[in-house]
């Protein structure tokens, strides 16, 4: 994380902000303030959060401006901790990341108010108090205190609470693995060895701003060690706490990265177990929580005293049923008081949760003892509590733990003096993680072969490509402490905190106004056409369509979650789950960027969610963080790392652009910004023209002169240069460098964009023409590939970061690309001596064309833009726009159907229309 380096914003009261305006105005006031509400309801409680907030080119300077915050209508001053996560080339500041404390008071609305003028008094926050010594760090909320050591294998040493109660100790991470599987159809499972790992911590770190310290961030980096078996290191870990001023709650942003080999390394079990307390609590006084569905509950004393044969009285059963100290004891029915060692202690607890569909529970009274079964359920809520009615417990969350199935929550030891709470990010229960290639190869040997294969199932095979080395999986869990056990309605609470966090965002007009994240979208206005709402009906069908189609089909999993479906198979009424290139999408064509440019102009809660989870999976899971992949993607295919095309098209940050800005800088998704700088140094691995190229057999790769293709590379390149740049990463110079050598060379190329290739020099950024056009006479190489994923978009923020800045020939050459894709061939022919042939996706190219059109002030190629958009391919208006339902014996469960759409088409059309809606709007009709 960049912000100390950047330089945090003084924390600041309220005074003098009485009479600032509210943002947008038109003055040079030295004050606005810019109102935040929460994306969805207003939660019920406050236990800290961070945001993003972006401002104009030019308004206030990092140096010179204050930030504080205002709660409700009122006054109410709200402690604040600011920082800078990007800024404007002049050095103004174009985002910036804010953190609130905790609070008991909820506000509908915040207000942040920025100023250039130091206001006279301070802000009472009380922060939090944070000790860094050699040997761990320590912080204390004010509502509670977290121990991290520096060293070994335990994460979290202790969890105390404000009145001092120690409620969890010896956090820690816990892995299994074995080295086979036991259905292979061979018969042998006596070599299948297995191993045991625990956490072994390489570097704890703390960030926290001394002067406003309402948020510390401390993290712990390590891998996996084998303490049973002997075994290598395994599964890097990136562990994130999140501590707020005044909060009893820790959030913990988990990442592992898998570094071991698909075909020895099968992974059994993921865990993260807390030792909890219970000594000199009496079992009848100790509880078990279990979230189920819907806010539902397992209520659970490990020593239960209702429903016996005689009754120890109704205070004494309603006290432990609500987690209450019973009454002394000796004021119960002696008949049960006499008897307490007949009554089973229940010492340990199961919730597994295999699928989406359903959660299995039981409890045992010890090991070596058959378990009970308890009635399971659908889709269980992911969180657990044990503690005591004096001691206290703690309460642990798993965010979307039955989409992450299999998943896990196991209560164990709760009738000794120390009890455990684990959290399976992989349950053991499930069958061992297996991420072999899912078929054999089918005699895919050479490059014709695979080619040919590629006709048929639209796979791109290719041996050694098929690797889940380096992918990435990040999880989001949450720690309660509690003094003694919480009434049943604050854990059902807490379960739907977990999994909907709540978030504050600014409004859509008002980010739209700041143009901070792309000025190609904008909010729906009042005043809309007829046919303009007709496409509003469109987009919000799209959006619903592909929400109900993850619940339906039931697109989730460990690492599934959050993708989506590239093409369906209208005869089997199901998306192509299992054929090469058709099944996962892994971002083909930028679904990403719709789901993100619909929020940012609608603000809709469920919509961010969506987006969200799709940017968490397309960022880690579609990724290479790690080996000679790092920094690109896999193309679309059965398995989210299958396919043998790996390229910076999937990986290009621009993806995770908008989630980075609006949650004020999360730190894993600007590490993955920050990785993909070099992610030019795995062209040095891997040749994308290899199976194409004329001269294969003699051609060497040469980092001076490596085949750029000029928009699904380049506009990786670029996104990553540009978000280094603004962001003033540690590479940023070299970043901006680069950045504006790249765009001075394509304008050099003769026919620019159009053509597609170039001989891009790893060293310093020159981009040479191609090595069929070494005079740069003119190549003509037009992809419909180019520029669907990604290009037009950063290049159009290119034009409003830099403003007159922007290199005058290499507009003119993009500008040229966007009026001819769309143009005849005799006009293409006229212009470049060739046409551009037969090309397809014209519906999403048609915001290129819109784009063109704004620039230049052309109405006629407005007008042009809306008939390559409703008349050329994709999405046509007269589609149903609608879908069907399906059940009994065609389909295996009932599902919506709309046959028609893909997931290609989807992504273009609603790209096209957004960026052609805000363009050129007027020309609609």
């Amino acid at each position: 994380m960049y912000l100390q380096a950047l330089g945090i914003i003084a924390l600041s009261g309220l005074s003098g902000f009485a009479s600032a305006q509210s943002y947008p105005n038109g003055s040079n006031s030295e004050s606005d303030i810019v109102a935040v509400k929460w994306i969805g309801d207003t939660p019920t409680r406050n236990s800290g959060t961070t945001f993003g907030l972006p401002w104009p080119r030019g308004k206030y300077q990092a140096n010179e401006t204050t930030f504080a915050g205002l709660g409700g209508d009122g006054d109410s001053q709200i402690p604040l901790q600011s920082w800078v996560t990007a800024y404007w080339p002049d050095g103004s500041i174009k985002w910036s990341g804010h953190a609130i404390g905790g609070s008991e008071t909820v506000y509908d609305e915040y207000r942040i108010a920025a100023s250039t003028t130091a206001p006279s008094n301070s802000s009472s926050a009380s922060g939090l108090t944070v000790s860094d010594s050699d040997e761990e760090v320590s912080i204390d909320t004010g509502k509670l205190t977290a121990t991290f050591p520096k060293s070994g294998n335990v994460l979290v040493s202790a969890i105390t609470t404000s009145s001092g109660k120690v409620v969890g100790q010896n956090g820690r991470l816990i892995l299994r693995s074995q080295s086979g599987i036991e259905d292979d159809g061979d018969g042998n499972t006596t070599s299948i060895n297995k191993f045991k790992f625990e956490s072994s911590i390489n570097e704890t770190t703390v960030e926290f701003n001394q002067d406003s310290s309402i948020r510390a961030l401390v993290t712990v980096r390590g891998t996996h060690q084998a303490i049973s078996g002997t075994h290598d290191d395994l599964l890097q870990f990136i562990v994130r706490f999140y501590l707020y001023a005044d909060s009893d709650a820790i959030r913990i942003v988990h990442t592992l990265v898998f570094d071991g080999k698909a075909d020895e390394d099968f992974v059994s079990a993921i865990g993260v177990q807390f030792d909890v307390p219970l000594a000199g609590e009496e079992l009848y006084n100790r509880h078990i929580r279990l979230a189920g569905p819907d806010g539902g509950l397992l209520h659970e004393a490990v020593q239960g005293i209702t429903g016996l044969r005689r009754d120890p009285g109704e205070a004494v059963r309603t006290a432990q049923l609500n987690g209450e100290e019973t009454p002394d004891i000796a004021t119960w029915d002696t008949r049960v008081s006499s008897r307490m060692q007949w009554i089973p202690a229940w010492n340990d607890y199961s919730l597994t949760q295999l699928s989406s569909d359903g959660f299995t529970l039981k409890k045992r009274t010890k090991a070596g003892q058959s378990w009970v079964k308890i009635p399971g359920g659908t889709q269980a809520g992911g969180l657990a509590y044990l503690g005591g009615a004096t001691q206290g417990g703690l309460a642990v969350a798993l965010r979307d733990f039955w989409k992450r199935y299999p998943t896990g929550l196991d209560v164990s030891n709760a009738a000794s003096d120390v009890g455990q709470i684990t959290l399976w990010l992989y349950s053991p229960s499930a069958e061992p993680m297996d991420l072999r290639p899912f078929h054999d190869g089918l005699g895919e040997d050479t490059y014709d072969e695979q080619l040919d294969a590629l006709e048929i199932t639209y796979e791109d095979y290719e041996g050694g490509y098929d690797t889940p080395y380096g992918v990435a999986r990040t999880n989001e869990i949450y720690l309660f402490p509690f003094d003694s056990t919480p009434p049943a309605d604050t854990l059902a609470d807490l379960t739907g905190y977990a999994n909907e966090p709540p978030i504050l965002a600014a409004e859509p007009e008002y980010i739209q106004q700041t143009k901070a994240v792309g000025s190609y979208w904008a909010t729906i206005p009042d005043n809309s056409t007829a046919a303009a709402q007709t496409i509003e009906s469109h987009l919000d069908f799209l959006i619903r369509y592909y929400q109900d189609q993850v619940s339906q089909r039931r697109w989730y999993g460990f690492w599934d979650h959050g993708d989506i479906m590239h093409t369906y198979d209208v005869d089997r009424h199901t998306w192509r789950y299992d054929i090469g290139g058709y099944a996962w999408d892994n971002s083909e064509l930028s679904p990403n960027l719709f789901f993100w440019n619909y929020f940012l102009r609608t603000g809709r809660a469920d919509v961010y969610r969506f987006a969200e989870a799709h940017a968490r999976h397309t960022g880690e899971v579609d990724v290479y963080h790690i080996g000679p992949f790092k920094g690109f993607g896999t193309r679309h295919g059965v398995q989210h790392f299958g396919d043998s095309s790996k390229q910076i098209r999937v990986s290009t940050p621009i993806y995770r652009q908008a989630f980075y800005y609006l949650s004020g800088g999360d730190e894993r998704v600007g590490e993955l910004l920050h990785e993909l700088m070099d992610a030019d140094q795995a062209f040095l691995t891997v040749d994308p023209r290899r199976k194409v190229r004329d001269d294969n057999g003699t051609y060497v790769i040469d980092p001076t002169a490596l085949d750029l293709d000029l928009g699904l590379d380049w506009s990786g390149l670029a996104s990553t240069w540009l978000i280094e740049w603004e962001r003033r990463a540690p590479r940023w110079e070299e970043a901006r460098a680069k950045l504006d050598t790249t765009m001075r060379s394509i304008a050099n190329l003769t026919n620019g964009f159009v053509t597609g290739l170039g001989l891009y020099n790893l060293r310093t950024g020159a981009i040479a023409p191609p090595a069929t056009d070494p005079q740069n006479r003119g190549s003509v190489a037009v992809s419909h590939l180019s520029a669907s994923f990604g290009l037009p978009e950063i290049i159009s923020q290119l034009a409003d970061y830099l403003g007159d800045g922007l290199p005058a020939a290499f507009e003119s050459a993009w500008l040229d690309y966007c009026y001819y894709y769309g143009a005849g061939s005799a006009e293409q022919a006229a212009r470049y001596g060739a046409s551009f042939g037969s090309l397809s996706l014209k519906q999403g190219h048609s915001r290129l064309t819109a784009y063109a059109a704004r620039r230049l002030g052309n109405a006629t190629l407005a007008a042009r833009a809306w008939n390559e958009f409703l008349h050329t391919d994709g999405f046509a208006p007269s589609l149903p726009w609608t879908s069907e339902p399906l059940s009994g014996s065609q389909v295996l469960v009932p599902v919506d159907e709309a046959s028609w759409v893909a997931t290609n088409d989807a992504a273009l059309y609603g790209l096209a229309a957004i960026e052609n809606l805000a363009q050129v709007g007027y020309a609609l009709g």
